[in-house]
């Protein structure tokens, strides 16, 4: 469990494949603090820790979490937004988060408001019942607050700090992002759904 708080930003530094699989090393200033077997959010992606070296981690990506995330277009030089998981004894500054991503979705537009940006992204409308309006929304694994929700988009507002300190400085017009929805409107969701049958 995650809070959507980024504690890092790392890139990716190498890519192997094997099978249907896809293996990154990911370069970030925590990796050195890490453990094999450790679970990571990386862009939102709860995923294990193979191997350590030096300021390096390795990761592997299966088929399933390459067709349902944007790490099959991960390249060398991608920037990853890192944290590790919830402590039962800190604040929850973001929201819950289980780095399971939903799905995908595309930045329709950034736009510079002097001062922060603005972002829209489009989304399958299948998701439209699990984001409201002011409700907490994770993109790329940052906790963030929806506006402006429509039935297949919505907006997020980004302050400077979030800008500089993660990789949504590098997503623009076009670009894929890992979305997952707030996991309490998936738990009421599915409870009225089941009272209706």
């Amino acid at each position: 469990m995650f809070t959507g708080i980024i504690e890092a930003v790392g890139s990716v530094k190498k890519i192997t494949s094997s099978g249907s699989n896809r293996t990154f090393w990911i370069e970030s200033p925590l990796s050195a603090e890490f453990k094999v077997d450790q679970s990571i959010s990386h862009n939102g992606v709860c995923l294990t820790v193979e191997e350590i070296e030096g300021s390096l981690h390795k990761i592997t990506a299966v088929d399933e979490t390459l067709k349902k995330t944007n790490l099959s277009s991960w390249q060398p030089g991608t920037l990853v937004n890192i944290e590790r998981c919830l402590a039962l004894n800190g604040r929850l500054d973001g929201h819950f988060v289980q780095g399971h991503v939903d799905t995908t979705g595309i930045c329709k537009k950034r736009t510079d408001k002097k001062g922060s940006w603005e972002f829209e992204f489009e989304f399958p409308k299948k998701f439209a019942e699990l984001i409201i309006e002011k409700g907490s929304v994770c993109i790329n694994g940052i906790s963030l607050t929806a506006f402006n929700v429509k039935r297949k988009s919505f907006a997020v507002a980004i302050i400077p700090y979030t800008f500089e300190h993660t990789s949504i400085k590098d997503v623009h017009a076009g670009d894929t992002v890992n979305l997952e929805f707030d996991i309490i409107g998936k738990y009421l969701l599915r409870s009225i759904s089941l009272k209706e049958k």
